[in-house]
């Protein structure tokens, strides 16, 4: 593996094995929190390939607002399923 240190510039070369696959370097997976089976996000911009932890659909537990209790929210559900099975909205 091969870095750069220039100023401004925290760069590391790596190969591409055969199967398609790079090592990241342990001091940027650690700078990321990234560790082993984690899932990237990898993407194209301006001609350079970009990796980033991808989001964990955990991560998005309450962006809605909170939630009523899972025994009211089958209540709830079943009741528009059947206002819909009668015609309704």
């Amino acid at each position: 593996m091969l870095y750069f240190w220039e100023k401004g510039v925290n760069m590391a070369i790596s190969s591409i094995s055969t199967k398609g696959q790079i090592t990241v370097p342990a001091r940027m997976r650690k700078q990321l929190g990234i560790r082993p089976h984690d899932r990237v996000a990898i993407d194209v911009v301006e001609n350079a390939i970009v990796i980033k932890p991808a989001a964990n659909i955990f991560d998005l537990r309450g962006f809605l607002g909170k939630g009523l209790p899972p025994q009211q929210e089958r209540k709830r559900m079943r009741h528009a399923v059947a206002r819909h099975a009668k015609g309704g909205t």
